[in-house]
């Protein structure tokens, strides 16, 4: 890839004080050309130090082409990302949540695979945990669980390239949003669904790559990731509505648990037995195998021993969120409009004008 190549490093944040000051050493340590590299970061209206932390940060001389800090007013999670596509200027667009942490080859190693022809890079996504303490590490080991958390490919690194539906903290030639537009704004939690959806179907293909590799910090109190985990569900039953085909079958795996839970539960009720307790069994199996897989490939502590209570809790509470989503979802989608599909276009029309080739010719 040219040296001469810009890339727009994005980040996205709402009052994300505790975790941005080590992204920030992150992306300073970024081996590839400073002066290659523009830094756009979104708040949006952060109500702690999340914005004097940024201005710090762009005050700080770290030789980069340029240091944006753009608000977004509209909170949300796809506004944000489409205020930083609107502001960035680069022949490469990468996206990074606040909760990650990148190593110091990063943006390298997606420029190199970029160079090699493909049109979006990526890699594994490993959960991590900061200032670690025993529960934390057994939220962690939930976290990472097949049986916790996602069955997903691209969650995990890779021994070879391989296609994928999505990627976690991908770059992208800026050309593909120039082609399939933003980020659906109606959206919270699916927008990158949503979005890499149109992108397959452009004729994009998604390329996880061995040798990259980025980091995310999981949820630190049991609280955040029931909510997390709820409103997870809740998003995928609303989305639903707009775009069934970017979904999974392996979204609606706790719905259907929960589901079933209830039916066999009101069939006991009339003397029925026999459905709930095969239930019951089933699960408990599943649930035993990866609590004792938890045993044997993590660094083991006490509060491990809860873990067979945490996963029927995390199921069900994201469950209860998407049944909650398709019941809502009728009435949200009626209050939608037209007006999401504006902005994704908008927002195509921007990266093209912002083109620096496109000004180049005129």
């Amino acid at each position: 890839m040219s040296k001469n190549m810009l890339v727009s490093l994005c980040v996205i944040a709402y009052n994300e004080e505790k975790v941005l000051n080590g992204l920030f050493r992150n992306i300073a340590a970024q081996t590839y050309p400073h002066q290659d590299i523009e830094v756009i970061l979104v708040d949006s209206e952060s109500t702690d130090k999340t914005r004097s932390m940024m201005e710090d940060f762009k005050a700080t001389d770290y030789k980069f082409n340029r240091v944006e800090i753009v608000t977004n007013s509209k909170k949300n999670q796809a506004s944000a990302w489409n205020c930083a596509l609107c502001a960035a200027k680069g022949d490469v667009i990468i996206r990074i949540d606040a909760h990650a942490s990148i190593p110091r080859d990063f943006i390298r190693r997606c420029a190199d695979n970029l160079e090699e022809g493909e049109d979006i890079v990526g890699g594994g996504r490993p959960n991590i945990v900061d200032n670690e303490t025993s529960w934390k590490l057994t939220l962690l080991a939930a976290e990472e669980s097949l049986f916790g958390s996602s069955i997903a490919e691209y969650r995990r690194p890779t021994e070879k390239k391989e296609y994928h539906d999505s990627l976690f903290h991908a770059a992208y030639r800026r050309k593909v949003f120039e082609k399939v537009g933003g980020f659906n704004e109606s959206l919270g939690r699916t927008e990158d669904n949503e979005l890499h959806y149109r992108i397959r179907e452009a004729g994009f293909k998604m390329c996880s790559c061995p040798d990259i590799i980025s980091f995310q910090h999981t949820r630190n109190t049991f609280k955040h990731m029931i909510k997390q985990k709820f409103g997870n569900g809740y998003w995928i039953g609303l989305t639903t509505g707009v775009c069934r085909g970017c979904l999974s079958y392996f979204h609606f795996v706790p719905f259907a648990f929960l589901l079933v839970l209830i039916l066999f539960s009101v069939l006991a009720c009339f003397g029925y037995f026999y459905p709930i307790m095969f239930l019951t069994l089933a699960y408990a199996m599943f649930d035993f195998t990866n609590t004792v897989g938890c045993f044997v490939t993590k660094k083991v502590k006490p509060q491990f021993f809860v873990l067979p209570l945490l996963f029927p809790v995390l199921h069900i509470a994201y469950g209860v969120g998407t049944l909650w989503g398709l019941i809502k979802m009728p009435f949200w989608k009626h209050k939608l409009g037209d007006k999401p599909y504006k902005r994704i276009e908008e927002v195509r029309q921007i990266m093209i004008k912002n083109n620096p080739e496109n000004s180049q010719d005129t």
